[in-house]
């Protein structure tokens, strides 16, 4: 975790304990710090487990092993390294992995397929397997953890721990989620630039919980953006013990099955944000709103060509009202647009409506919107009633000071 804390840091919030997930922590030593980087959170049989992955090509064999395992639909642990990804690391990353997963099979008598392993850090090192087996001996034996030191242990670039709570009716039953994520740079759709893990004592069926995660997915994760950049580690799972209690919620017509995916929604949506607001480098929390667009899926991408467009972010970041570079990156996007139909606006107050500058603007209400940590831009195409609202940050100096330090 970095010394210096973002300025749209957010305190770390009361979570909940969740039933049948017991978090442990410990230090591995993967780089030269103070502090534990090793997680293990143990769950109990049953426990349900799906997950989303980065699309990254070259991506590390946890992600590898974590998209053909979550297949079988049920976990006993999580390991979690940071300070090294593992990523592009051949076959001694492959066997590091398997060694981490079937020391932790051992301990709990359990298929080494249900132990999902993450790692984040420097990419082309390989997890050192004498770091990773003496660290996990430790946390076996590690006194259980808050959700808050765990939110600690797995970050490496953020300034801040991270961590959302939700809670629904379902039957009549209430259950918790609980969830932490780490993630400050190399953020991109497809999904985000991140490790994020939700854990629920719902009792959901593995389909079922997929089908939650993947749509959320897709609105929170996969509509954030720092750089542009997508990492070779993102991963999210989600975790369901079943100890609350519940009837199983087995699809979207089971008995509160709208209200527990709209926690889950809310749950991811926080967590996305939170990444956003420890953008490196970041002074601005920006929220691209696009309507007007042929289609929800349009729009976003329309959305996500602003919120990247490094003009368009380092105006922000100077806190320059220059709209023409919103119709730049509207253009670029690829997606229909018609130049004489766009309307843009700052903060609410529109300085440009179909195709044209208002003849009254007053650019003084902007420039102090723009002067704030919560920044808005408004896009209107006038095509359709396709809708989408991507969430990114500005661009400092700072991010090029993280970046060119990063592996120091």
């Amino acid at each position: 975790m970095s010394d210096t804390r973002s300025p749209l840091a957010q305190p770390f919030p009361a979570l909940p304990a969740i039933a049948g997930a017991t978090p442990r922590i410990a230090r591995a030593g993967y780089k030269d710090w103070g502090r534990c980087d090793l997680t293990y959170v143990e769950f109990a049989e049953g426990t349900a487990v799906t997950g989303v992955f980065t699309r990254n090509v070259c991506c590390s064999s946890e992600v590898e092993l974590g998209r053909l395992n979550v297949a079988q639909g049920h976990a006993r642990a999580l390991i979690v390294n940071a300070g090294n990804s593992n990523a592009f690391t051949g076959y001694r990353g492959r066997e590091a992995v398997e060694a981490i997963m079937a020391q932790v099979a051992a301990h709990l008598a359990c298929p080494p397929e249900q132990v999902f392993v993450s790692s984040t850090g420097v990419i082309g090192v390989p997890l050192p397997k004498d770091k990773a087996r003496a660290g996990i001996e430790a946390a076996l034996l590690a006194e259980p953890c808050s959700w808050e030191e765990t939110a600690n242990t797995i970050g490496t670039t953020d300034t801040f721990a991270k961590g959302a709570s939700a809670s629904a009716m379902v039957g009549g039953v209430k259950v918790q989620l609980a969830a932490i994520i780490k993630g400050s740079g190399m953020i991109a759709p497809d999904m985000a630039t991140m490790l994020g893990y939700v854990f629920t004592d719902a009792a959901v069926d593995p389909a079922f919980l997929q089908d939650c995660l993947s749509d959320a997915n897709s609105k929170t994760f996969s509509c954030i953006t720092v750089d542009s950049d997508t990492s070779t580690s993102d991963t999210v799972l989600a975790f369901a013990t079943g100890k609350a209690g519940n009837a199983p919620l087995v699809s979207a017509d089971s008995p509160g099955a709208d209200a527990f995916a709209a926690a889950l929604h809310d749950v991811c949506r926080q967590l996305a944000h939170l990444v956003v607001r420890d953008g490196e480098g970041a002074q601005k929390f920006i929220a691209v709103t696009v309507s007007g667009a042929v289609s929800d899926d349009s729009a976003r991408r329309v959305g996500l060509a602003i919120a990247n467009s490094p003009l368009v972010k380092t105006a922000i970041a100077g806190e320059d009202a220059n709209w023409g570079r919103v119709v730049m990156a509207v253009g670029k996007a690829g997606e229909p647009a018609d130049r004489d139909r766009l309307s843009i606006g700052f903060g609410g107050v529109w300085a440009a409506r179909e195709g044209q500058p208002l003849p009254n603007y007053d650019e003084a209400p902007v420039a102090a919107h723009l002067k704030g940590q919560e920044i808005t831009i408004e896009v209107d195409l006038g095509l359709g009633d396709g809708t989408a609202t991507v969430w990114t940050c500005d661009l400092t100096h700072g991010y090029i000071a993280i970046n060119a330090d990063y592996r120091s």
